[in-house]
């Protein structure tokens, strides 16, 4: 399970919140939040921004093992 994902969810069952309800407070889809918790490859920054914004966060940029252009 991707970092992402991982906090996502755990936050989430942290605050007591289903999935409808985070779908719902962050003003995206349910079925957004499910692809998200689920490491769907492909998902829109502005949407995950939306969801991280909930709990104090955002997307940025991380070091990664890859150096190659």
């Amino acid at each position: 399970m991707s970092k992402l994902s991982q906090f996502v969810k755990k936050r989430r069952k942290s605050l007591g919140l289903t999935q409808e309800d985070l779908a719902f407070k962050a003003g995206v889809g349910l079925r957004f939040v499910r692809d998200l918790e689920q490491e769907k490859r492909s998902l829109q920054m502005d949407k995950v921004n939306q969801v991280l914004a909930l709990f104090g966060h955002e997307l940025g940029p991380i070091e990664s093992e890859r150096t190659e252009l």
